[in-house]
């Protein structure tokens, strides 16, 4: 019952200010964001391409007021794939990119969304890996579809992600299993209202095997976004039944979270992939990650009563 609760506290200034200013604060964002400067994220890829892990890199940050604050999330885009291009990884490490970051909220936001992101997408291209859009609430998903679609046509390595807690979903992911596509599927983070949502835990789930299944069954690549030990071992089955190698599919995981899952999962020869942000601007993704689980608002309501 906290989650919408946190969720909501996740766009007031109010809260922004108190949480971050907590004394227990920063060792729960430290949990998981990786850093906040390009050089400390590069060192987690280099040390996670080490342990048999895979990377997608989220510059963090969503409260995009102006074009030139849009901008700057592209550059700081760029100045991250030109520090991969010295690692060398390929597709190990990726990115993953919010289009709110990019202007997508803001007057003519389509076109300027897309115009921010395609130099992204396409310095990615250039040393070998990719780009995956990220999902934000349902009021930006036709937008973020049709660019995802643009981008397809000279790039169409690039993946986007779905979330199985909306009622639209299920239909997406039968037009998305197509050839070449590339699909993440998430429970979802952000607070909709039932018109257009799950609001059952069980029906999340239950919608979340549903799409698997389709996207599994065709033609694509899926990402299966989980931490849940039980949807896991169903993408398995899943993934075994549809006739897929191990290298035709892959697990993704947040930084930070079940790491030790996630090595297991790496040493039994599946792809891991560790969604990893960085940056200064970390208040909304953190409190998302607050909203999701009730034992990481329990770490850090710890924290902050140890610290104080």
């Amino acid at each position: 019952m906290l989650g919408p609760v946190i969720l909501a506290a996740s766009r007031s200034d109010k809260m922004r200010r108190f949480v971050s200013a907590a004394p227990g604060t920063k060792q729960v964002v430290d949990r998981f964001i990786a850093g906040e400067t390009v050089d400390q994220v590069v060192e987690i890829v280099r040390n996670s391409a080490d342990k048999g892990l895979e990377v997608t890199l989220d510059v963090v940050g969503e409260d995009i007021t102006t074009p030139e604050q849009a901008a700057g999330a592209r550059d700081a885009y760029l100045e991250l794939i030109g520090h991969l291009a010295d690692l060398g990884l390929g597709t190990g490490a990726e990115m993953s990119v919010k289009l709110s970051m990019f202007g997508q909220s803001l007057q003519d936001g389509h076109e300027l969304a897309l115009a921010n992101v395609r130099p992204v997408v396409e310095a990615a291209a250039a040393i070998g890996t990719t780009v995956t859009l990220d999902a934000e609430d349902h009021t930006t998903l036709d937008s973020m579809f049709a660019i995802h679609e643009e981008l397809r046509k000279d790039f169409p390595q690039t993946g986007c992600v779905i979330q199985s807690y909306l009622f639209r979903t299920e239909e997406d992911a039968r037009r998305l299993a197509a050839a070449g596509s590339r699909v993440r599927l998430v429970k979802g983070a952000y607070k909709e209202p039932a018109s257009v949502a799950y609001q059952d835990k069980a029906e999340i789930d239950k919608a979340y095997v549903r799409i698997l299944k389709t996207l599994m069954h065709g033609q694509g690549y899926p990402m299966i976004g989980s931490h849940d030990p039980r949807l896991i071992a169903i993408g398995q089955e899943l993934a075994r039944q549809a006739g897929r190698k191990l290298d035709e599919y892959e697990f993704q995981m947040l930084y930070g979270i079940r790491s030790d899952e996630q090595l297991r999962l790496a040493a039994e020869g599946h792809r891991m992939r560790v969604y990893t942000a960085y940056g200064t601007d970390w208040y909304g993704y953190f409190m998302r990650r607050l909203a999701e689980k009730p034992a990481n608002l329990l770490f850090f309501a710890r924290s902050v009563v140890t610290k104080g």
